[in-house]
């Protein structure tokens, strides 16, 4: 608590009553019981409290009755109640301008002067008659009629105005009244145990409702506007708001309080107040029946420093926001008040609020990274200053204060990567005054991203990566080294290492944890992961690592200079080779033939050449025939591609050229089982039918689906009467060459062999029979689809059909609510079971029969009303067995199976009992109806077939 206000005596043992108090600016009205309206004057003494107070004016006549009182300043009017009715008279004369009429018998008013945008101001009056609520608005010195008047539930006790709504307090309840033109009502809640409802307008166009001690703040909706309610210690008889204060008049004192946050600010004892009105901002008088009393207020900044010692920040800067200073001076002291605000908030351990009141405040970052301990140097944060001790923080508080700053520091370092480039960034601010803060961008996010890294491995370590691997990653190397080594993540030290093009450094930690057994690093796998990726601008440094990783496993080694990566491609060849040979052969250790085709492959001549020096219309000399060191390395190429297994050729074959090395190429597509592919290459690029048989007789097996048909394809490139784009025309071959083909291994030609061969070669009257056979299965498998999706929509649209039981779902026949009741469903039309009257000729006459089966097969089910009576087979032309498929249950769906025919479901729902029976040989299903009668269908086992018969006697069964 802090003194707000300081009560002054204005008028004391006032030798009459006083009944209503009104004031504005330096003049108060006072109204008494014996009807006497007196006008004084009250001048402020500048040096002191002390108030100068003169006797004005005085009417003893103004009234027999002075019920309530309201200054309109700005019209220069006084409304006021006078013995149930309302009069208007000049403010400073007294004399009467007007009398509203219509108001005879008003209790209560309320006025309301709007303040539009123009400037101008409107007066609009509520009027309580009994109970009625008449409106009116002030124009030409006379009150008019606002609109008709509204009905109230009650007479009105008290009412205020709330922007288009009027809150008005009746004997038991509370109402808010729409001024929309309806009249619309809400109810709110009771006025509680206290004798006078109380309805108070406040500053911002709500209102404060009373209930007992308790008073919560509605808008013009009815909906309260803050979280809880005021709690006063006594109940209020009336109250006063002067922002940031209400003030309430208690029956002992008056009580000061605020509502954001909730305070107790002052209790003033006065004697027996029961009166409060405002002339303005900070002129409050408070009345009893003969004294009169000004609460002055403290100045606002004796109250700022009495709040800053006391911590209450929010109240501080609500009052420091009211000063009359210049902006500079306001604006820097509402800035270090939101600071100390923050850091209290830190103090209280609400972490989230205190980041945010910092984020916006625009703090210096190091400031705040200050308040925990070990994320700043020792000696940078010594220089750090804070208005009080800092609380010790440990175990679960402190990771919940990283979380905190962790979002702190995200949003900050968003903000300052934006403003990286800026060439005018806004400043950062002290936490407290004089305390150096740190200008340089760069430095300010070296610092946030090495708080972050510290965070990250307090809170989640598993972020701690992304962070690293940020382009813009500012870490300082040295700190971050420490605590990851520290930590031992050494997974997270080598990202760091790359980022920051320290690779020496990285490889040379992946080497010393390579050895150890419970190391993430163990092996050397990431090391060779890391050395392709390092490109040709690191070749030393990849001549110095990759030793290692060749002398334990020469394979994954040489992974480094064969990769297919974009870094490892653009190695320069001939310095791989180079160390290869040369450094690890001095070593007593020897690079595995398979790989030279990719290591050397570039500073060795090749085939491309040798053709395109070749004189036009001469032909290429067969592979690994050529002269010199071509004929040497080809044919060396040719063996290692027929004799290896371990290569991709599908990987390989993407470094081979399409206009040379063809009889390699041809190898690889025969490796991937591209056999058509190499065959054409032999017969109409290389014209070799010898090689392209041999290639056959190679890769023929009988048993494997992909090389059984070698031959086939051999004979399909001899068929073929296109030429080839290289070949340059048309290739004959002769008939003995085909027979050839016929007497390999494959004897047994398939229809796809005789339909590939032309006519003169193979007969056509085979080749035809199986053809057109293919073809009518391949229609008859095309209509039986289009059967099966028919049969499968029909199904759907049959399922599609649902009846929905609700509580007025009523029987057709007897009007009745079905509820929980038996039904049977025609067509989603609900039924009682036992409502359906028996027909006339059930005793003696059988019923028409049911519809074909043909019929029944378009209608999707059958039904057997309970009505049916005696049922017979012969009227179902039932000579047929028909299989029963029943559902369990009272009452449900059976499907009837015809021999050789569909299903069409028999609904039984209309008969209460059905069962299965054993009865003679098989199974017997019993249907009784229930008006007495029923048939049986007698099922004999194991196939389920089922005859209709009807029982002899209907009363019972046998």
């Amino acid at each position: 608590m802090h003194d707000a206000y300081e009560p002054v005596p204005i008028l004391e043992k006032l030798p009459l009553q006083i009944d209503c108090l009104a004031a504005w600016d330096d003049w108060l009205l006072v109204g008494t019981k014996p009807g006497h309206l007196l006008l004084y004057r009250i001048k402020k003494d500048a040096a002191s409290n002390r108030f100068e107070v003169t006797l004005e004016k005085s009417n003893k006549n103004f009234s027999k009755k002075i019920q309530q009182l309201f200054v309109v300043s700005q019209y220069k009017i006084l409304v006021s109640l006078l013995e149930n009715n309302i009069h208007v008279h000049d403010l400073l004369t007294f004399q009467q301008i007007t009398v509203v009429s219509k108001a005879k018998g008003a209790t209560l008013f309320a006025c309301d002067l709007q303040h539009a945008s123009s400037g101008e101001a409107k007066l609009r009056m509520c009027v309580a008659v009994k109970k009625k609520l008449q409106l009116y608005y002030w124009k030409d010195r006379e009150f008019h009629e606002l609109q008709g008047d509204f009905a109230a539930p009650d007479i009105p006790k008290s009412m205020a105005w709330c922007e288009s709504s009027i809150c008005v307090g009746f004997k038991r309840d509370y109402y808010l009244i729409r001024m929309d033109g309806r009249g619309s009502i809400k109810e709110l809640f009771p006025t509680g145990k206290q004798l006078e409802p109380l309805v108070a307008p406040l500053a911002d166009g709500k209102v404060a409702v009373g209930q007992d001690d308790l008073t919560v703040v509605l808008n013009e909706e009815g909906v309260c506007t803050q979280k809880c309610a005021l709690n006063w210690t006594d109940i209020p008889i009336a109250m006063e708001h002067q922002p940031p204060y209400i003030i309430a008049v208690l029956p002992r004192y008056v009580e000061i309080r605020t509502f954001e946050p909730r305070l107790l600010v002052q209790s003033v004892e006065l004697q027996r107040p029961r009166f409060v009105t405002s002339a303005g901002p900070n002129i409050v008088y408070v009345a009893s029946n003969h004294f009169v009393w000004r609460l002055v207020p403290v100045s606002i900044a004796t109250q700022i420093r009495q709040l800053l010692q006391d911590k209450q920040f929010e109240l501080a800067l609500q009052l420091a926001k009211m000063k009359d200073d210049s902006d500079g001076d306001k604006r820097q002291q509402i800035h270090h008040i939101q600071n100390l605000y923050a850091f209290n908030l830190f103090c209280q351990k609400r972490f989230d609020d205190s980041m945010q009141v910092f984020a916006k405040l625009g703090t210096d970052p190091t400031h705040v990274i200050g308040l925990y301990p070990d994320l700043l140097p020792s000696d940078y944060r010594k220089q750090l200053h804070y208005p009080n001790p800092l609380p010790t923080l440990s175990g679960a508080e402190l990771e919940k204060a990283h979380l905190a700053l962790i979002d702190y520091l995200t949003q900050k370092r968003s903000h300052l990567v934006k403003q990286l480039n800026d060439s005018d960034p806004s400043p950062t601010s002290p936490l407290m005054e004089g305390t150096p803060t740190i200008k340089s961008r760069k430095k300010l996010l070296q610092i946030i991203d090495t708080t972050l890294l510290k965070c990250y491995l307090h809170t989640n370590v598993a972020l701690v990566s992304p962070l690293l691997r940020l382009e813009n990653n500012h870490c300082h190397i040295e700190e971050s080294e420490y605590v990851l080594k520290k930590a031992h993540k050494y997974s997270e030290l080598i990202i760091l290492y790359e980022k920051k093009g320290l690779h020496q450094k990285a490889l040379q930690v992946l080497l010393d944890q390579s050895t150890k057994a419970n190391s993430p690093l163990k092996g050397h796998e990431r090391t060779v992961q890391y050395l392709q990726r390092l490109g040709m601008e690191n070749l030393g440094i990849i001549f110095e690592f990759s030793p290692w990783v060749l002398k334990i496993c020469s394979e994954d080694g040489l992974k480094i200079f064969t990769e297919d990566l974009t870094e490892v491609e653009t190695l320069p060849r001939d310095k791989v080779l180079n160390f290869l040979e040369g450094g690890l052969q001095g070593n007593g250790r020897a690079v595995p033939g398979a790989h030279y085709p990719r290591v050397g492959r570039d500073g060795s001549p090749n085939s491309t050449t040798y053709l395109n020096s070749l004189p036009e219309g001469e032909p290429p000399v067969a592979a690994g025939k050529e002269e010199g060191e071509l004929g040497e390395f080809r044919n060396k190429l040719l063996s290692f591609l027929e004799i290896s297994s371990s290569y991709e050729p599908a990987r390989l074959i993407s470094d081979f050229p399409f206009d040379g090395l063809l009889e390699e190429r041809a190898l690889l597509l025969g490796r991937m089982g591209k056999h058509e592919q190499a065959l054409f290459i032999y017969v109409h690029i290389l014209k070799d039918t010898r090689m392209a048989e041999e290639y056959c007789h190679q890769h023929y097996d009988r048993e494997t689906d992909g090389n059984k048909d070698v031959y086939l394809s051999l004979l399909r490139m001899y068929l073929s009467s296109s030429g080839c784009p290289l070949s340059g025309g048309p290739l004959r071959w002769s008939f003995p060459s085909r027979r050839q083909i016929y007497r390999q291994p494959c004897r047994s030609w398939s229809s796809t062999t005789a339909s590939s061969t032309p006519p003169r070669v193979f007969s056509g009257e085979r080749a035809g029979g199986e053809g057109q056979k293919k073809r009518f299965n391949q229609v008859l498998k095309s209509l039986l689809q289009a059967e099966f999706l028919r049969v499968q929509e029909e199904r759907i649209f049959h399922q599609q059909v649902k009846c929905i039981i609700t509580e007025e779902k009523t029987c057709r026949v007897c009007k009745k609510k079905i509820g929980n009741s038996a039904f049977a469903s025609t067509w989603s039309i609900p039924e009682y079971a036992y409502c359906k009257l028996p027909p006339p000729h059930y005793q003696n006459r059988l019923p028409a029969p049911p519809p074909d089966l043909a019929d029944l097969a378009h209608a999707g089910r059958v039904l057997l009303p309970a009505n049916t009576g005696p049922c017979v087979c012969e009227h179902w032309g039932c000579e047929d067995r028909w299989m029963l498929l029943p559902q369990t249950g009272n009452s449900g769906t059976v499907k009837l199976w015809k021999s050789g025919s569909s299903v069409f479901p028999l609904l039984v729902s209309h008969y209460w009992r059905f069962s299965w029976g054993g009865r003679g040989q098989g199974e017997q299903l019993l249907f009784q109806g229930l008006l007495g009668g029923g048939f049986a269908m007698r099922c004999r086992a194991p196939a389920r077939v089922a005859e209709v018969r009807r029982h002899p006697n209907e009363k019972r069964w046998k």
